[in-house]
């Protein structure tokens, strides 16, 4: 039987973890490195390390702090931020990741998702996607150039550079989904805007919407602070989950969280 995987997330901006509500507001949560490895000891599955302002600043992600906590991490790691162009991915596997992820540029060109995958393989390459509800009334505004999903009343759209632009009904969300999987994607880190950082919980239509087109490993993020839901999660679909604020404010340890998932039954990794 697979198991659930529970991975903490590290937004990084200035070579400090920082955590916001709906990627805004943000405040510092500590080293990344220390935290890592907190976290490892904890019994986390994964980690994941997003540099949330490279996009904005126009530039690579920052790879010391990617080097920085491979030094002492023993558990798979993906890195996202700045993803621009492959060699960018390349620089950070060079570095110790395990899994890029690629979310703005990939959305400007969707063959980087096909380059990626040819390059480094499918295991390697994930597409973040930050969704936004779009209300019956949204008109939104299309910053895509290509692969326009067309997007239905109560549809999510893509945002992209950290939250700052919304797609509109020219990109929805769950059509963009399918399509990153038909060009190579292994693994898809699905965000909601409306619900991070907010504590309300994972956006379960989301994940049941994309689940149902994409047959590769949905990681749902965004909205959690209970262990409740994170077993919500799960049952509508989610491989894994992603959570930050429940971990770095210290109200929960990965190990208390894994262990009582187990107890109502889904399929952990206990040490």
């Amino acid at each position: 039987m697979l198991t659930h995987r529970v991975i903490p997330c590290l937004d990084v901006k200035g070579g400090r973890v920082v955590k916001g509500v709906r990627f805004q507001g943000l405040r510092d949560a500590g080293d990344p490195v220390e935290r890592a490895l907190a976290y490892q000891q904890q019994g986390a599955d994964e980690i994941v390390v997003l540099d949330v302002s490279a996009t904005v600043e126009a530039r690579s992600h920052q790879t010391e702090v990617i080097a920085g906590i491979r030094a002492g991490l023993m558990l798979p790691l993906t890195a996202g931020g700045g993803v621009r162009v492959a060699d960018d991915a390349a620089r950070l596997l060079e570095h110790g990741a395990d899994k890029v992820a690629v979310n703005t540029a990939a959305v400007a060109r969707p063959e980087l998702i096909d380059e990626l995958a040819a390059r480094f393989g499918s295991q390697c390459t994930v597409v973040s996607i930050d969704a936004r509800f779009l209300h019956e009334d949204t008109t939104g505004a299309s910053g895509c150039a290509s692969g326009a999903g067309a997007g239905a009343p109560g549809d999510w759209e893509v945002v992209v550079r950290a939250g700052r632009e919304g797609l509109g009904r020219a990109r929805s969300a769950v059509a963009w989904a399918h399509e990153v999987v038909e060009r190579g994607a292994g693994e898809i880190l699905l965000t909601s805007w409306d619900r991070d950082g907010t504590g309300v919980g994972y956006d379960l239509d989301l994940i049941r919407a994309v689940s149902a087109v994409a047959d590769v490993p949905i990681i749902a993020s965004g909205g959690a602070r209970e262990v409740s839901h994170l077993a919500e999660a799960f049952e509508a679909g989610a491989d894994a989950v992603l959570a930050a604020t429940i971990f770095h404010d210290d109200e929960r340890t990965v190990s208390e969280i894994k262990q009582r998932l187990a107890e109502q039954g889904f399929a952990m990794r206990l040490e």
